[in-house]
């Protein structure tokens, strides 16, 4: 998900790593809050990739600054990335999904409303493997693990809502 932040903060402006960094705990600390660790192996993975690209400048004070800025073909990657519903662990899922609807307003309202419709596709299996989880009288879970279980739907029933309402956003 790192890099889908770097690509979408990339695609407004070039910004040094120091900004990347800013731009994304601004926008996205509720979601997540990356490191320098974090930032600087994925800009230069996707420089590798050749989505984004890198320029060096010298300041007055005789500092050299890296800028890093999307090319051409990472705003079809950020695309690509927003729309990519892939993850299997539903922990990372809602993090994830979260994440792609705050930048889902880079796509057009065709792809908005197909990035809708995955997510809530998978936000519906994971609320029923839950669902299921607590009437499986195999599984007989504990007070603690019903009380776990009740609260993931309820986040689930929470998020399809949004959903829901970002699709009747879109629709008019």
């Amino acid at each position: 998900m790192i890099e889908l932040l770097i690509m979408y903060v990339l695609s407004s402006s070039p910004h040094t790593m120091y900004g990347v960094l800013k731009s994304i705990l601004n926008k996205f600390s509720p979601y997540t809050r990356p490191s320098f660790g974090t930032i600087k192996p994925a800009l230069l993975r996707l420089e590798k990739k050749g989505v984004i690209c890198s320029s060096k400048s010298i300041s007055d004070g005789g500092k050299v600054s890296v800028m890093y800025a999307l090319t051409p073909e990472g705003l079809n990657v950020l695309k690509k990335k927003i729309l990519e519903v892939d993850t299997k662990n539903p922990v990372q899922f809602l993090s994830n999904a979260r994440i792609q609807l705050a930048c889902a307003g880079f796509l057009d309202i065709s792809s908005q409303r197909d990035l809708f419709q995955k997510l809530k596709k998978r936000a519906l299996i994971i609320k029923t493997d839950a669902e299921n989880k607590i009437s499986d009288e195999a599984i007989s879970p504990t007070y603690f693990h019903r009380l776990v279980l009740d609260n993931s739907i309820c986040e689930y029933n929470n998020f399809i809502n949004l959903l829901e309402g970002l699709e009747r956003g879109s629709n008019s």
